[in-house]
């Protein structure tokens, strides 16, 4: 009886490990990604910060001053995200915690950053955001459904 334990360890340390791989598999060979891949990369500030501060350039308009803002913040805040990720001394969960710290304290910089209009479009943009994540926990893809929201 004393197996059971080990091997569901042995096999959660597998599982854990090959996971990376079976998402970089599925990744597009064209180099675009999906809007949930999307939002992937930015919980995971993965993205570029330059890619970034683009993409928010577009959709916000944002004037040059703003950029330079803007592009500092994610910098930052990804330089932060990847001494984290050398940091072997903390638990997978502490640093996890600690880089959601680090996205909500970038964003709400760039929030400081921005116009009031452009504020209300970020709050818009953050809300389909949160509305994605909690799609994808509950399973569904984030564009899924008939547009209702799940119950609270």
């Amino acid at each position: 009886m004393q197996k059971h334990p080990v091997l569901v360890l042995i096999a959660a340390g597998l599982i854990s490990t090959a996971a990376p791989f079976a998402i970089a598999q599925n990744s597009p060979s064209d180099g675009q990604q999906t809007p949930s891949q999307d939002d992937a990369m930015h919980r995971r500030g993965g993205m570029d910060p330059a890619q970034r501060t683009q993409e928010l350039t577009q959709k916000l308009k944002l004037n040059s001053d703003q950029q330079s803002k803007v592009l500092s913040i994610y910098e930052s805040a990804k330089s932060q995200m990847e001494s984290l990720h050398k940091d072997s001394s903390m638990s997978q969960e502490d640093r996890r915690s600690k880089m959601m710290e680090i996205r909500r304290n970038a964003d709400a910089q760039v929030r400081e950053v921005l116009d009031s209009n452009q504020q209300r479009k970020w709050d818009e943009m953050e809300a389909r955001r949160e509305q994605h994540m909690q799609n994808g926990r509950q399973g569904s893809p984030p564009d899924a459904g008939s547009g209702q929201q799940p119950p609270q």
